[in-house]
């Protein structure tokens, strides 16, 4: 690959990834202006907050099978078209089922972006130091756009107080995408696989309808919630008993059995449900429970995220790569000191109270945003890269799809106060992340294949 392509795939790359956190972490500080210019009630506050999860958690694996197939270029491209088209939509919405429905298509969009971007990376650079380095940049975007987004909400605090942002970040999104389309190397799978459609379908379904009753259930459990997550077991169920008879399933079996997939994808899941879980609240906490302003509350989501940024870049310094299980393992273990260090706060705690707790997770956090990027790729044949992204960056937002839910549920209704029940929520995510590095560990020993050279990225699912 040539030196000028390299030179144009990452930085923007890096930016389009940075854009789609920016988007997703637009409503954490805005909401409470958002819901009343919109005249959202309770539940439709929570698909205000939830909605481009269920477009992300949706359209991930779909979007990288898609790039594999018809190429990851493309595939990224209308990505971003999309999520601009989201976020323009939402800047225009009058009422709260408009602006779910944008936020659904930044969610689709982002997807794209995500998955085809982390692969067109795999394709350009190859094994070794340039992949670990492409990789801890791509990983700093993450933390970047969220810091980016914190930081954006607050600065454009004036007028409506949130339609300026989704604005600025649709036309931020449109003026990426002639560049994109022309200075992102493009690639896709060497042997076009047939796509399962039925699996395909089944799975967006199921994925869709969990999100859905996760959001729905967010005021309590109802009829509605009931009935979303029936449907959701069932699409899921049928998923997968229609796997286990197509001849080309979207996951092969031999994946779920290897060590690096498995902790991929478990990693990408806890950190979702249980730091990103914690993180989301933090504005609200931060405001309701102990008084701040949007810029302190949003202050705070920086330490975390620009620490993470910090990390990610430092990755690529380390003697000895981090590859395999037990780092997953370890940093995941570091994540939940850090959650831990958030425990304890009462009426009267200054908002500085939670830097500590948001600088360490956020540090940990980092370093497992480059490991993991680089994991969900090596951990697949080459021809799958943006399916081995899609699936890692599913099980992440499905993750905080499960953790924003558990973390506000816990939070408004355990203890006598907010305060009280941010203290009890903490101990569960901390719990929660805990109890995915047990595991992680647990079948990193037990099934762990002979390790590859140092630096090497695997190039098959079956070593």
């Amino acid at each position: 690959m040539g030196l000028k392509v390299k030179l144009t795939t990452l930085p923007l790359v890096s930016l389009g990834t940075a854009l789609v956190l920016v988007t997703y972490v637009t409503p954490m500080a805005t909401v409470p202006r958002t819901a009343a210019d919109l005249a959202a009630g309770p539940v439709a506050r929570a698909w205000i907050l939830s909605s481009m999860s269920v477009g992300l958690a949706a359209a991930l694996l779909a979007t990288g099978v898609l790039g594999d197939a018809f190429g990851r270029r493309r595939a990224y491209a209308a990505g971003l078209a999309a999520l601009a088209v989201g976020a323009l939509v939402c800047a225009v919405a009058q009422e709260p089922v408009l602006f779910v429905a944008g936020r659904v298509v930044e969610g689709v969009g982002g997807a794209a972006v995500l998955a085809c971007g982390l692969a067109v990376l795999a394709h350009t650079f190859p094994p070794g130091p340039e992949r670990v380095h492409a990789t801890s940049v791509w990983g700093a975007s993450v933390g970047l756009g969220i810091a980016g987004g914190a930081v954006l909400s607050a600065a454009l605090d004036f007028g409506t107080g949130w339609r300026e942002s989704y604005a600025v970040t649709g036309l931020l999104g449109l003026l990426l995408l002639v560049p994109s389309r022309r200075g992102i190397a493009d690639s896709a799978a060497d042997r076009r696989r047939g796509i399962d459609v039925p699996g395909l379908g089944l799975l967006v379904t199921g994925i869709t309808l969990l999100v859905a009753a996760l959001t729905q259930g967010r005021n309590g459990v109802d009829g509605i919630t009931t009935v979303l997550g029936v449907l959701a077991l069932v699409a899921l169920v049928s998923f997968g008993v229609v796997e286990s008879r197509v001849a080309a399933p979207l996951i092969e079996p031999d994946l779920l059995r290897a060590p690096r997939f498995r902790a991929a994808a478990t990693g990408s899941l806890v950190l979702g449900a249980g730091i990103i879980g914690m993180a989301s609240f933090v504005p609200t906490i931060a405001q309701l429970g102990l008084g701040s302003s949007l810029w302190v509350a949003s202050l705070l989501v920086v330490a975390w995220a620009g620490t993470s940024v910090v990390a990610s870049m430092l990755v690529r310094h380390l003697p000895h790569p981090l590859e395999g299980p037990y780092p997953v393992a370890v940093l995941l273990v570091l994540v939940a000191a850090g959650q831990a260090l958030g425990y304890g706060l009462h009426e009267g705690s200054s908002p500085a109270r939670l830097v500590l707790p948001m600088v360490v997770s956020g540090v940990a956090t980092g370093l497992l945003n480059a490991v993991l990027g680089r994991e969900a790729v090596a951990s697949v044949p080459p021809d799958r890269a943006a399916m081995g992204s899609g699936a890692n960056n599913t099980a992440r937002y499905l993750g905080a799809a499960v953790g924003i839910t558990l973390f506000v549920t816990v939070a408004t209704h355990v203890g006598g106060s907010l305060v009280d029940g941010w203290n009890a929520a903490v101990l569960v995510a901390t719990a929660l992340t805990l109890a995915g590095a047990a595991v992680i560990a647990v079948t990193g020993r037990a099934t762990a294949p002979s390790s590859a050279p140092r630096g090497e990225e695997l190039p098959t699912t079956g070593s």
